[in-house]
Formats: structure tokens, sequence, C-alpha cells
């Protein structure tokens, strides 16, 4: 994958004003500036994430991306990755930011990732050109731009030593709202977001109380909505869309509708602006 260097005109002004702006942005991917003009919530945290973790992180990634909040996060292993790909799942659109050069993906093992990313709607993000090694100090650096992007910083699950913990001291430094998920008070792999939520980040207990702060902030959203089919051939399928299954066969079998009503169901969907087409013959919600 290539990446291609902004005009200075088209890096986001939300990056251009935080604290050791960046001085050059790569891009691949959709626009920016249009995915920008959604609400944008970062969600971060541990790499080495819980079964609880791994939980809450997939149900609000999921759930945002479906009122149409852009997901931004770090591509890395554990939080990062879950909620770039429930987002996808949910048909959502996503951001990620690199520590490294569009056209070395770290970690390499994310490259598939990566790509799906740009191929369904979403960016890639970094401040480093091709060539330029993935440093150590590049994974702190890149959480201020995960930081920048955002209008809120969500935190699902992060230790005392946790990396996501830097996120937050960028956000707090750009004035923005910093959100944590409220954790086992005997599991140290919470004492990081319980230690916020101490020193006044917002508890989260579900996907309403994010969408509150959004409207109280950026007053953006409209009240929780839920996609709902005309009949009940398409609500059929759009639960199971909602349950991340996105191929086309696979939805057929799983709804079990004979091929010419389930064809003649995805047609008035897509007509009816509830679900998009992805391409080899993948669908998604809107």
């Amino acid at each position: 994958m290539v990446g291609y260097e902004l005009p200075y005109n088209q890096v986001p002004d939300r990056l251009k004003s935080i604290p050791s702006a960046p001085k050059q942005i790569f891009h691949a991917g959709a626009d920016l500036s249009e995915l920008l003009q959604r609400p944008v919530v970062a969600i971060v945290g541990s790499r080495k994430v819980t079964p609880y973790g791994q939980q809450v992180t997939i149900k609000l990634a999921r759930e945002l991306a479906e009122q149409g909040v852009v997901i931004v996060s770090g591509l890395a292993l554990g939080v990062d990755a879950l909620a770039h790909q429930a987002a996808l799942q949910a048909g959502g659109l996503t951001i990620a930011v690199l520590p490294s050069p569009i056209e070395q993906i770290a970690p390499s093992s994310h490259t598939q990732l990566a790509q799906r990313i740009a191929e369904q709607g979403g960016a890639l993000i970094s401040e480093y050109p091709a060539g330029m090694p993935a440093l150590v100090q590049n994974f702190v650096a890149r959480n201020r731009l995960v930081a920048g992007l955002s209008d809120a910083l969500l935190i699902t699950e992060a230790a005392l030593k946790s990396g996501s913990l830097h996120t937050a001291r960028f956000a707090l430094d750009q004035g923005k709202d910093v959100l944590a998920v409220p954790g086992n008070i005997t599991n140290p792999i919470a004492a990081g977001v319980n230690n916020l939520i101490r020193a006044g980040a917002t508890p989260i207990t579900c996907t309403e109380d994010v969408l509150s702060v959004l409207q109280m902030h950026f007053n953006v959203l409209a009240p929780l909505k839920v996609a709902t089919g005309a009949n009940h051939y398409e609500q059929t399928v759009i639960d199971l869309l909602k349950t991340g299954l996105t191929d086309g066969e696979q939805l057929q079998r799983g709804s079990r509708l004979d091929i010419a009503a389930f064809n003649q169901t995805l047609t008035m969907l897509e007509l009816s602006g509830k679900i998009r087409p992805l391409g080899a013959g993948n669908w998604a919600l809107r």
C-alpha cells in the first residue's frame, strides 16, 4: 500500500493546532476532510486485553460505528485492533494512525487489517515517510495524533503502565474529553482506567454514555437510532449484518431466503439507504 503526502492546506486543522503538531502527514484511503465531518471517537487500551476488555471494546466500537461515529485508533495489538475490526464489521468507518510509514505497516501482522480499513471507506495516516524505520519513540508520538483527530478519547481497559495512558495525557493537553470503562478492582489490568475515573475521567457503562458526551459538547448526533427493515425479510438481513456478517453467500444462507427473494431484499435495502455494497459480494449497514 502506498501513502501520499497531504498538501499543508489538506492537513486537518485539528492536527495543526495540537502541541508538537506534525510537520507532514502521509495518507491512504478516504478523504480525511469528509471523515472528520462526522463525530470521531478514539478507542485505545491494553495490548494484552482480557476477555472482559475484548467484550466491551467490541460492543462499544460496533455500536458507535453503527451510529455513524468514526472510530480512531493506532492499529496496535489488543484494544486498538479490536476497535478497528468491530467498526468494519458494523459497516462503519475507522481511521488508523501508524507509528510507521504507510508502506510498512507496524505490526506487520495487521497489514491485511490496514488494507481493509482503506478499502472500506476509512483511512490510514502517518507522519513518517517511506523508508523510515518504526522507532520506539514513534509509538508514543503516534498517540498525540490519535487524540488530536478525536472529539473524545475512550479507554476500555488499561493497566497502570499502559501506553494508552500517554494518549489520555495528550487528550487532556488538547482539551479533549477522556472517557473510561470501569474495570474489576481486583484486576491489575484495570488499574489504569480505574485511576483515570478517580482522577475525573467520565465513566462509561454503555454506548449511550458516549453519545451523551458527544451530544453535550458537540451537538452532532441525533438520538440513538436502530436500522429497521420494512418487512420481515429486510429485518432478517439487517439483524445478520449486525452480527458482523458481510459475505453475501453467508447472509443468504443465514436468512434462509431463496436466491431471488434474497437479491430483491438486498436491492430494496440498498435503494432505501440502509445497506451499502463493499465489493466482492460483501455488504454492510450504512
